[in-house]
């Protein structure tokens, strides 16, 4: 349909009538877009630094560490923490908690005679 010689969209082209609206259930549930973006959001992604120190410094996560590190994300983040240190399985990490992003990882070796800077709190989560 043409209005003002511009095309106006939302207006069923044949009829003249806007669509009736999909039933939510059927457009996908705004309920399961929420619930996606508020599970994606408590994720903890791994910024491409971090990931690059973990391959080179062969840091691995199993489930569980995984968990154990998403865990004590959360527990500094109901602390106020910004950004922490966490410490577990000899291995060591720097993430931003708002962000819930890791922003660099080290191992063992690393640990001994290293000063992190730019953090405001640490979890031990052995």
């Amino acid at each position: 349909m043409i209005y003002n010689n511009r095309p106006v969209t939302g207006v069923t082209p044949t009829t003249g009538q806007v669509p009736k609206r999909q039933n939510v259930e059927q457009a996908g549930g705004f309920a399961d877009i929420l619930r996606d973006k508020l599970n994606a959001e408590q994720e903890l992604k791994i910024s491409k630094h971090a990931q690059m120190r973990m391959d080179m410094r062969n840091v691995n996560l199993t489930q569980v560490q995984h968990k154990k590190l998403v865990d004590a994300v959360d527990k500094a983040g109901s602390k106020g923490v910004k950004d922490t240190l966490v410490v577990m399985d000899k291995m060591a990490f720097v993430v931003n908690v708002r962000n819930r992003t890791v922003i660099t990882a080290m191992n063992s070796g690393e640990l001994k005679d290293n000063v992190f800077t730019n953090i405001d709190g640490a979890v031990f989560a052995d």
